[in-house]
């Protein structure tokens, strides 16, 4: 029993400043990709005698904090009004002065098809393989929407750049 619980303290520690900001890219709220964090880790902890290789560790996490974060939107209702202006509804995030603010509305502005893709190699350091396997994709599936968020990502730039040109 004691081995069990050091092996799974050393993944705890090991990944959890990175599981956390990966959540946090996904839900950007701090108490939800905290409890994320948390539920993977008890998930984890339940199904640890699964973990047979430690260098798949990572993804293996990752694909737990995936599902968790999927999980949270299985039941969930949105409310619906008939009557809103959809004009009229204001895009706080916008007419941010930082780059990195600026990136992270071009990468939220990214369907999760792509961004998701995108932040498991930038953020979490994945190879197309690992992220196919943890999205249950084909590896030319994950280039594809690698270059296609990319792609996104240029042509917001480059519009951004114009508009600020000409203003």
């Amino acid at each position: 029993m004691f081995d069990r619980k050091a092996r799974f303290e050393a993944l705890a520690r090991g990944y959890s400043s990175e599981l956390y900001r990966f959540a946090y890219w996904l839900c950007r709220d701090r108490f939800t990709a905290e409890d994320l964090v948390q539920e993977t880790y008890t998930r984890a902890w339940s199904s640890l005698s699964e973990l047979r290789d430690e260098h798949a560790a990572k993804s293996w996490l990752y694909t737990i904090l995936r599902r968790e974060h999927a999980r949270l939107y299985e039941r969930k209702r949105l409310t619906v009004v008939d009557d809103m202006d959809l004009d009229s509804i204001v895009d706080e995030r916008l007419g941010s002065v930082s780059d990195a603010l600026e990136m992270r509305q071009a990468l939220h502005t990214l369907p999760l098809s792509y961004r998701e893709p995108l932040l498991l190699q930038v953020m979490g350091g994945f190879t197309c393989d690992e992220i196919a396997e943890m999205m249950q994709l084909n590896v030319g599936a994950v280039m594809t929407r690698l270059s296609r968020a990319r792609l996104a990502l240029r042509k917001r730039n480059a519009g951004a750049a114009a508009r600020e040109a000409t203003a």
